[in-house]
């Protein structure tokens, strides 16, 4: 899991604010937190809730997903955004301990089967398959379509 610093999550939320031209009370209303709590944020004292996350991008006219990549939630993958799964599970504050590590128990087994199954498939040059497109039939000649469009009267 990458590691997440606080301290450039909140840098970043003020650096955007401040681009925005909106005070620090105006964006603690929009989002919906105290201002209390929104300068702890962005301070680096407070790690948001990906929900909190959600409601300041919201107020800051800007992606969730970018302060989600900064705060840790994703992970950036040559240019594509993959959820950290791990990251969700344990900043859940709604599972208990046993909760959390059964899901990972489980999010494991398929990542596990998942890759064995790729293995098995993957041909000795170390490419993996692609499927065909599917054929497809040309209609007889004299046939009808199986679901007609209704007359119009």
């Amino acid at each position: 899991m990458p590691s997440i610093s606080v301290g450039s999550l909140g840098e970043y939320i003020r650096e955007q604010r401040e681009q925005a031209e909106v005070s620090l009370r105006q964006l603690a209303r929009t989002a919906g937190v105290s201002n209390p709590y929104l300068s702890q944020v962005e301070r680096g004292l407070k790690r948001p809730s990906a929900e909190i996350l959600q409601q300041i991008a919201e107020g800051l006219r800007i992606s969730a997903e970018t302060l989600y990549v900064r705060a840790g939630l994703l992970e950036e993958r040559d240019g594509e955004r993959v959820p950290t799964v791990a990251a969700a599970v344990t900043a859940d504050p709604d599972l208990t301990q046993r909760q959390k590590r059964a899901l990972m128990d489980v999010y494991e087994a398929f990542r596990r089967e998942n890759d064995a199954a790729a293995e098995t498939a993957t041909p000795s040059n170390g490419t993996r398959p692609r499927r065909k497109p599917a054929a497809t039939k040309a209609p007889r000649s004299g046939a009808r379509p199986t679901n007609p469009a209704p007359e119009k009267e």
